[in-house]
Formats: structure tokens, C-alpha cells, sequence
């Protein structure tokens, strides 16, 4: 437990945090990366050069110092991070690395500022939460180890079917090579890649189960980044997924992982939303995969946005999945449908999404929301539901990135 000297040393950081994160964190990897190249394995460099794991990391930091006395506050953002270490397979000796890296940005960014007594603080701080995080890690670790079909570290597996989902996404159907059988999972989590990449490096990614539990094999849908935005160079994994990864192919795959899963199904009568946009469709497909094959009596509803058909992935699967459920609905919301799009039937629209909109599919606003897609149409979901008196705790969503970016 921190004393209070500590704890009040490093609140007292948060509004300086706060005003210099972006600075800190972008020194921060800058810094872990020249002297500790070793740890580049575990980080996306779309990521890092889109600037997104640079602002979650400086949120995640402010966050700590303004909760620092009342950590449970902080127990949604802890198990997100943890599941994300054990994907990546982060152990104890991955934290030493991040610590020194990080007490020595504050003195080479804040001077005379970070004194002796802040750095002091910050350091018993950052030893505190790497205890928290290494201990729910430990604990995820043993609970895959465990599973019927469970392991730890990475497994060899090899491509036995490779399909075209769209024009750039591709799925990827994996079985273990040693022939043993699948563990379960819930649906929502993900799996991590690990790939060699033409310079010879191992990089990771994390991609989203895409298909139910309790299949011989994990599928993965990915979808091909082309770099279109300069601030967001090509996917350099996605692209090899798609160009040079061919059945008969082995890759090495961890455990899957991650929080952002059904909650509580059978502790309510609401109706459940999804609501997808663009590749955000992988997990979700995964869910109510899940839930038409347990034959839930529930009203359902999936909203899939994207440009148009051409780029839609599982546009077939969910209109037979509605045709063979009646209690589910499908509607297809376009930003730039072709010719044939709207033709389609009265479940293809143009548009945006909007809370007009889910209330006239939905017919009431008052259900459980699932939504994953690209940060702004994340947000604007958010602010139409909120809007809406849709309580807090009834909106589950999965982001990288600051999460008030989302919320804010």
C-alpha cells in the first residue's frame, strides 16, 4: 500500500501530466525503443505513427495520478491492459524496461520540476501498478494454461482455409498443427499474430474471433490497411496477411484474450444492439453467432455501416442469419452505397447512424448496446445514445485509443 506522502506527491503530478503527456509519452517510446529495442515487438507501428498509442498512453498515465488514492475506480482500464499484456505475452521482466524508461522521460522532459521527491513518488507509484497488473496477468496466464485445449506463450498453427470477405477483407481459418483440440472463448475476444516481417523482426498484432466457440478452428478476418491517410501508413501484417499468407502456411498464434464480451445476457430482457462500423463487424459477428445458436429468445438487432457492399464483409451470413431467426433484425446503413445498394431491399439505407435512426429499428431506445468501429463513428454513437438518456451501463464498447476520446 502507498503511503500518503506518495499518494499526494503524485495527484499533485496530474495537472502537469495533463498538460504535457502527449510530449512525455512521445519522448517515452522514443526513448524504450533506442535503448531497450528489444520491447519494439510488442507495440503497432500504425499505432505509433498515427499518434494513438502515444494519447493513450499519456490518458492511461493522468488517469493513474488522479485515482492513485481510489484504484477501483480504475479496474475497467486495469483489466483492459492486462488482457492486452497477456495477449502479447508481456511477463514480470518486461517491467523494469518500462519503469526506467518512464522515471527518466519525466526528468529529461519536466527538469527541475520532476524532483527527487516526485520521481521518488512516481516510482513506488509505477511499482505499485506493475504489482496490480502483474498479478491479474499471472492470473490470466494459468487461467489459458488451464482450459481444455489451453496453452501459454505462442502455438504453431497452420492456414487451412483462406477466404475473400470483401474486396479488402480477408479470413483466415487456423487450426493447431500438433492436431490437439481448440480451448473455448468468449466471443469478443482475440487472438495475437506473431509474424516474422521481411527485415527480419517479430512484430505482434491482435486480431478479433471472428466466428463462434466450439469449431475446430479460429478464424480471423482481416482487413488490408493501404495507407490511404498519411497519418496512417499501410498495415504492414494486415498487408501479408492478405499478399503472402497461403494455406498450408504455419503461424504462431497466443491465447485469446481480452474484456469486451457479452455481460450478464440472462439477467435481462432488453433488447441487444449491435452496432457495427466497418471491420468493427469482427467481434460482433462473433456474438450474435453466438447468441442465434443458443436460440435466445430476445430481440436482436445488427446495424452494419460501412461505404458500401463492395467493402461489406458477412453481408450474406447476417441476412440468412435473420431469414432463420425472427427474432432478429438486420439493416445495412450505407456512406457511399453503388448503384445496386439501395436496391437491396428495405434493410439498406443511406447515411449516417443516428439515434432517429436505431429508434425506428429498434422501435425503443431503452436496450443493451454492443458497437465497435473507427473512433469517430464510435463517438458520435456514443453521444447520440447518451443523448438519449441511454444509461452508461447499458453501452459496452471496445476502443483503442484514450477512452475520452470516445466518451468525451
Amino acid at each position: 500500500m502507498l503511503d500518503n506522502q506518495t499518494i499526494e506527491i503524485v495527484k499533485s503530478t496530474a495537472p502537469l501530466l495533463q498538460e504535457n503527456g502527449e510530449m512525455i509519452t512521445q519522448h517515452f517510446y522514443k526513448r524504450m525503443f533506442s535503448h531497450n529495442p528489444e520491447v519494439k515487438q510488442f507495440f503497432n507501428t500504425s499505432n505509433q505513427a498515427s499518434g494513438m498509442q502515444q494519447k493513450a498512453l499519456a490518458a492511461a498515465v493522468v488517469s493513474y495520478a488522479e485515482n492513485i488514492d481510489n484504484l477501483e475506480n480504475l479496474g475497467e482500464a486495469i483489466e483492459l491492459i492486462a488482457q492486452k499484456h497477456a495477449s502479447l505475452q508481456i511477463k514480470p521482466e518486461h517491467y523494469p524496461i518500462v519503469g526506467e524508461n518512464l522515471l527518466m522521460t519525466l526528468k529529461e522532459v519536466l527538469g527541475d520540476t520532476a524532483s527527487d521527491q516526485v520521481i521518488d513518488a512516481w516510482n513506488k507509484a509505477y511499482n505499485a501498478l506493475a504489482t496490480i497488473l502483474q498479478n491479474r496477468e499471472a492470473a490470466i496466464y494459468k487461467d489459458n494454461a488451464q482450459k481444455t485445449g489451453g496453452w501459454e506463450g505462442f502455438r504453431q498453427f497452420q492456414i487451412v482455409s483462406k477466404q475473400e470477405e470483401s474486396s479488402i477483407i480477408t479470413s483466415l481459418y487456423l487450426q493447431p498443427e500438433d492436431g490437439k483440440p481448440l480451448p473455448d472463448f468468449l466471443p469478443g475476444q482475440y487472438i495475437t499474430l506473431r509474424v516474422c516481417l521481411e527485415d527480419g523482426h517479430a512484430t505482434m498484432r491482435n486480431y478479433s474471433l471472428s466466428d463462434i466457440p466450439s469449431k475446430p478452428y479460429f478464424r480471423i478476418s482481416v482487413k488490408r490497411e493501404d495507407g490511404a491517410v498519411a497519418a496512417m501508413p499501410a498495415g504492414r501484417v494486415s498487408n501479408l496477411v492478405h499478399k503472402s499468407f497461403n494455406i498450408g502456411n504455419t503461424v504462431e498464434i497466443a491465447p485469446p484474450c481480452g474484456q469486451f464480451v457479452l455481460k450478464d445476457i440472462d439477467l435481462s430482457n432488453k433488447p441487444i444492439v449491435f452496432i457495427a462500423g466497418g471491420i468493427g463487424i469482427t467481434p460482433l459477428i462473433s456474438m450474435l453467432l453466438d447468441l442465434t445458436a443458443r436460440k435466445l429468445h430476445r430481440q436482436l438487432v445488427f446495424i452494419h455501416c460501412c461505404i458500401n457492399s463492395d467493402v461489406q464483409a458477412f453481408k450474406n451470413t447476417l441476412l440468412e442469419l435473420e431469414k432463420n431467426n425472427s427474432n432478429l433484425s438486420v439493416y445495412f446503413r450505407y456512406s457511399q452505397p453503388d448503384a445496386q445498394d439501395l436496391k437491396a431491399g428495405n434493410n439498406c439505407s443511406e447515411g449516417l447512424i443516428s439515434a432517429d435512426f436505431i429508434r425506428d429499428v429498434v422501435k425503443l431506445i431503452d436496450a443493451e448496446y454492443y458497437f465497435c468501429g473507427p473512433g469517430g463513428f464510435m463517438k458520435n454513437i456514443y453521444s447520440e445514445l447518451t443523448s438519449n438518456d441511454v444509461p452508461k451501463s447499458q453501452l459496452h464498447f471496445e476502443f483503442f485509443g484514450p477512452k475520452q476520446a470516445i466518451t468525451g
